[in-house]
């Protein structure tokens, strides 16, 4: 039986903080593209505190950042499972920064996580610009 599952939940900022609800056809529609048949994956959308907090707990990291990746899938299971943490207040300052909607931000930091979780990264300047093109594409088929 075949699990596909994205969630949305909502920690210390209201649901009403998104300009329009996240595109769950699209973000499945991704992670089948990359031959990941079987995943729950949940997003958490919440506050730059609150994901300050779990970057501080988790990854020894003292400063902002708009997104959090956990891979929780077992070992040798086909079945992807990740948390997603997303700051709000961060993708729409970045947004601001760059000139961008809010929307289409938070649906590249979106996507930007589903990235991660198939395998790409973004430590050197080589990999960022992999990333940007995967990003890129990814956002170029949203309906």
């Amino acid at each position: 039986m075949d699990n596909q599952e994205v969630n949305f939940f909502f920690e210390d900022v209201d649901q009403n903080s998104l300009d329009r609800p996240p595109n769950n056809k699209w973000l499945k529609n991704s992670l089948l593209s990359f031959s990941q048949e079987q995943f729950s994956i949940s997003y958490i959308f919440c506050s730059d505190d609150y994901l300050l907090k779990i970057n501080r707990d988790f990854l020894d990291h003292d400063y902002y950042t708009d997104i959090i990746t956990f891979n929780n899938s077992e070992e040798n299971d086909d079945l992807l499972e990740s948390d997603i943490f997303i700051s709000v207040d961060r993708v729409r300052e970045n947004a601001k920064e760059n000139s961008m909607q809010f929307s289409d931000e938070m649906d590249r930091v979106m996507i930007h996580g589903i990235l991660h979780l198939v395998g790409y990264n973004d430590k050197t300047n080589e990999e960022q610009e992999i990333m940007t093109q995967m990003e890129d594409k990814y956002l170029a088929l949203r309906p």
